[in-house]
């Protein structure tokens, strides 16, 4: 699973303008419902299970990432987003630092391979300062992807 084939343009926000954990999700949550990627009717339901993730400990793994994630039984694959806050966010990462890239994963209940793979591959891609500063430094959602699908070929 590529996380590049995941994310299309209109699941990519650059200028994420979020105060703190709860904004991040309720935006990143919208966009994908924008998208057509979730239905609004389950975004209560999502919104909480990402939060009780979150309630188990801080999905900021540090270096400036955050990859908030949950299953849900009303999903039928699995959907992501990314997002850049230029300013950070105090996410409670591990390292205490602001979370600056955020990956938001959304899996049904019985893709728990699926989902871990794809969260260990954003765990491998975002080791490299080099590819962290090229994300926040892409100049749209198409850039940004193409930085993604770049790495992943590295990575392959």
């Amino acid at each position: 699973m590529k996380i590049s084939e995941l994310l299309k343009p209109e699941v990519v926000i650059l200028n994420l303008e979020a105060k703190n954990k709860e904004e991040v999700i309720e935006k990143m949550l919208e966009i994908l419902i924008k998208a057509r990627k979730l239905d609004k009717k389950n975004k209560t339901k999502l919104r909480k299970a990402l939060l009780a993730r979150e309630a188990l400990g801080s999905t900021g793994i540090g270096q400036g990432v955050g990859i908030p994630h949950a299953k849900d039984d009303s999903l039928k694959k699995m959907v992501a987003c990314c997002a850049i806050s230029p300013q950070g966010v105090d996410f409670d990462a591990l390292d205490g630092e602001p979370v600056h890239i955020f990956f938001m994963l959304l899996a049904p209940k019985n893709a728990a391979g699926e989902h871990l793979k794809a969260l260990a591959r954003i765990s491998r891609l975002v080791k490299d300062r080099f590819f962290r500063s090229s994300l926040l430094h892409s100049k749209s959602p198409k850039n940004l992807i193409e930085t993604i699908k770049r790495e992943e070929e590295k990575i392959d």
